[in-house]
């Protein structure tokens, strides 16, 4: 069962890296719950309609993203946690930056499949 939820968690971070790059609204639409609360990388608190607006009007914008590692924690059937390090370089509300990214993201399966209710982004080094 572990592995199985391993497989389509691998397949949803990266549907998830693929909307992030381009910026695909209904793609992350489908893939982040209603409810999300995450904190960005200076502790500022985001919803899901915060996160695709700034990706709808082109306040952030990736030039490179390329992941490094994933691990997974399977903790049941509809939860989650995945840990990410990602390279990123690109522009969030006009200031650049680039480097290591940590990723925390809890994933829930509901009828809607799995999507992220929860989650946490720090810059490394």
């Amino acid at each position: 069962m572990n592995s199985e939820i391993e497989i389509q968690i691998r397949a949803c971070e990266a549907r998830l890296y693929s909307a992030m790059s381009a910026s695909d609204v209904s793609e992350l639409d489908m893939l982040i719950a209603d409810d999300l609360l995450f904190v960005g990388p200076t502790g500022e608190l985001a919803t899901k309609a915060m996160d695709l607006e700034v990706h709808r009007t082109g306040g952030t914008k990736f030039h490179e993203f390329v992941p490094k590692e994933l691990e997974i924690r399977v903790w049941s059937e509809d939860f989650v946690l995945t840990s990410a390090k990602i390279f990123l370089s690109g522009t969030y509300l006009g200031n650049a930056y680039a480097g290591d990214y940590r990723y925390m993201r809890v994933w829930r399966k509901d009828k809607k499949g799995w999507q992220i209710v929860g989650g946490s982004v720090i810059a490394l080094g």
